[in-house]
C-alpha cells in the first residue's frame, strides 16, 4: 500500500540519530476492547508513524473477546484517538495511512476456532502487506490469562519461527503475585517460547531520563567516580501518585502498593543506579549488570522486616483544598480493608561498590504530590576547615533525577554568599528536558514498542531479573501477611504517608528529602 502524501516529507527532515524504520511486523493485542489499548497503544503506535518509524509493511490486530467488524474497530478507534492522542491534533493523512492498517478479530482467549481465524487474518496480512511473518503479540489482559493465551498461540503455530520470521511477546505486569507465582509464569512461557522471544514491559523505562541515567552515569567523566561507597551517603527513590486506587480498587485490593510498585518499577530504578558498567549497550550486556544488583540486594530477614519495613493506607484528608476520600470508601474496596496503599522500606547492596550504603524506597497513593526521583545524596564534607567562621553547618551535596512529571536532573551544591562575612548558601543547577530539548508528545510506549519490533530487549526484563526482586519482596509479604496492620489507616490522603517511615529514617540519623 503507497504511503499517503501526508507522510512523504517526514522521511526527508527525518534526523538519522532518531533511529531506522521497524521491520514489517503484524502486532497483535490482546485484550483490544480495554483502556490500555485505546489510552496508549493505540497513541504511541500513531506517534511512531508521524516519526516515519514504523515499517510501510505494517499492521495492527485486534484480538478480544468483545465482538467487533474491523471496521467497527477502526470506527471507535478513531473517536478514541481524538480524545488520547499526545499531539495537539490528529493529522488526517497519518491516520488514514494508519487506520488502513487496523484489523479485529473477535474472540475467546481459551477458544482454539478463534486462533484459527487469528492465524487465518495474519496470513491474508501477509499476502496483502508484505509484513513477511513476523509478529508480535501484546497481552493486554489479566495475568490470570497469560498462561492460556501462550499456550493456544504455541498449539497453533503463532509463535514458531521458520526462516527469516521473529515472532515475540510482550507481558505486562505484574509479572506474577508472588515469588512462586512469578516462577510459575515463567515456566508457562518458558514451556512455548524461548526467553529471547519474551518481552517483559515496564512503562517506567520508557521514560527519557529513566534511559538517560546510564548516559548521565557512563557517558560523564564527572559523575561515575564518585558513584560508590566513598562518596555517597545513601540514595532515596521516591514514587509517589497524588490519586487514589479511582476505580481500580478491585484490582488493588488483590495487589496493593508494595506488589504492585516496588518489584518491578522501583527495583528496575535500583538496578539502573547501581549497575556496574555494561561491557556494551547490548540488551543482555546491560541486563547482565542490572541483574547482578538486584541478586546482591539482601532480602530482610523475618525479625527485621518491622524495623525495616512501613505500610499504610490512607485515611480521609484534603488534596489542593478539596475533600479527599478514605480508602476504604473507594469503588470496590473492603470496607475493613488491610490493603496497604502506602509502602517504605530500607534496602542494603551487598558488593563492593555500595556496602553500607543504604537505599530507601517510598511509593504510595494519595500523596502530596505526583513525582517520580532519584535522590543521590553525598557525604558531608569534613568542617574543619569552617571551624572558626560564622559557617554552622555545611548541607552535604546531592544529585535529583526526576523521572516525572517534569523530567530532568537537578545538582545542588554550597556556595559562598557575596559579602565581607564567610556564608554559604545553597546553589540549585537544574537541567530539564522540555527546556533543553522541547517538548517531545510521548505516552512512555513508543520506544518499547518500537524496541520490540527491533528486536532490542534491553529496557525489557528477563526471567532471572524478574524472579531476583520477588526473591527479596518475599519475606516482607510473608511477615505483612502473618502480622495484619492494627492502624489502618495510618496517613491522610495528600500528605507525605505515615509518621513511621519518617522514624524510619530518623532511626538512621536521615530524613526523607523535602519535595515541594
Amino acid at each position: 500500500m503507497n504511503q499517503p502524501a501526508g507522510l512523504s516529507h517526514l522521511g526527508e527532515v527525518r534526523d538519522a540519530a532518531i533511529g531506522d524504520r521497524a521491520a514489517p511486523c503484524v502486532m497483535v493485542i490482546c485484550g483490544a476492547s480495554g483502556d490500555l489499548t485505546k489510552r496508549k497503544l493505540i497513541p504511541a503506535l500513531y506517534n511512531l508513524a508521524t516519526e516515519h518509524l514504523l515499517a510501510k509493511e505494517f499492521a495492527v490486530v485486534g484480538f478480544s473477546r468483545t465482538p467487533m467488524s474491523s471496521e467497527a474497530f477502526r470506527t471507535q478507534l478513531s473517536k478514541d484517538i481524538e480524545e488520547f492522542t499526545t499531539s495537539k491534533s490528529v493529522d488526517p493523512a497519518v491516520w488514514e495511512w494508519f487506520l488502513q492498517r487496523i484489523y479485529y478479530v473477535s474472540g475467546s482467549v481459551d477458544d482454539p476456532a478463534a486462533y484459527e481465524r487469528l492465524k487465518a487474518t495474519m496470513l491474508e496480512i501477509d499476502c496483502d502487506l508484505g509484513t513477511k511473518g513476523n509478529y508480535f503479540y501484546y497481552l493486554a489482559v489479566a495475568p490470570s490469562h497469560f498462561g492460556a493465551i501462550i499456550r493456544r498461540l504455541g498449539a497453533s503455530g503463532l509463535v514458531r519461527e521458520e526462516a527469516e520470521q521473529w515472532r515475540r511477546v510482550i507481558v505486562e505486569k505484574p509479572f506474577g503475585h508472588d515469588l512462586e507465582s512469578a516462577r510459575v509464569l515463567n515456566r508457562e512461557l518458558k514451556e512455548v517460547l524461548d526467553e529471547r522471544q519474551i518481552y517483559r514491559i515496564d512503562h517506567y523505562l520508557g521514560k527519557e531520563t529513566v534511559q538517560n541515567l546510564m548516559v548521565f552515569r557512563f557517558g560523564n567523566a564527572v559523575f561515575e567516580p564518585v558513584w560508590n561507597r566513598q562518596y555517597i551517603d545513601h540514595v532515596q527513590i521516591t514514587a509517589a501518585e497524588s490519586v487514589g486506587v479511582e476505580r481500580r480498587g478491585g484490582y488493588y485490593e488483590s495487589s496493593g502498593a508494595l506488589r504492585d510498585m516496588i518489584p518491578n518499577h522501583l527495583f528496575q530504578l535500583i538496578s539502573l543506579t547501581a549497575m556496574e558498567p555494561p561491557i556494551s549497550f547490548g540488551a543482555d550486556a546491560v541486563r547482565d549488570e542490572q541483574a547482578k544488583v538486584l541478586n546482591a540486594l539482601q532480602p530482610i530477614a523475618p525479625e527485621e522486616v518491622l524495623n525495616r519495613t512501613v505500610r499504610g493506607q490512607y485515611g480521609e484528608g484534603q488534596w489542593r483544598g478539596e475533600r479527599a476520600p478514605a480508602y476504604r470508601t473507594e469503588f470496590g474496596v473492603a470496607p475493613e480493608s488491610r490493603t496497604d496503599t502506602y509502602a517504605a522500606m530500607k534496602l542494603i547492596i551487598d558488593n563492593w561498590r555500595w556496602a553500607d550504603v543504604p537505599f530507601y524506597l517510598r511509593t504510595g497513593k494519595r500523596m502530596a504530590k505526583r513525582v517520580t526521583e532519584i535522590a543521590i545524596q553525598f557525604r558531608r564534607v569534613p568542617f574543619v576547615l569552617f571551624r572558626n567562621t560564622p559557617v554552622e553547618r555545611l548541607q552535604s551535596n546531592r544529585i535529583v533525577i526526576r523521572i516525572q512529571p517534569d523530567e530532568g536532573i537537578a545538582l545542588h551544591f554550597g556556595a559562598k554568599i557575596p559579602g565581607p562575612v564567610m556564608n554559604v548558601g545553597k546553589v540549585d543547577m537544574d537541567f530539564s528536558y522540555a527546556d533543553h530539548f522541547g517538548v517531545t508528545p510521548t505516552t512512555g510506549y513508543e520506544r518499547l514498542l518500537y524496541d520490540c519490533m527491533c528486536g532490542d530487549a534491553t529496557l525489557f526484563q528477563r526471567a532471572d531479573m524478574v524472579e531476583a526482586g520477588w526473591n527479596v519482596i518475599q519475606p516482607v509479604l510473608d511477615v505483612w501477611q502473618a502480622l495484619p496492620p492494627r492502624n489502618f489507616p495510618n496517613y491522610p490522603a495528600g500528605s507525605w504517608g505515615p509518621r513511621e517511615a519518617d522514624e524510619l529514617m530518623a532511626r538512621d540519623g536521615r530524613e526523607w528529602r523535602k519535595i515541594e
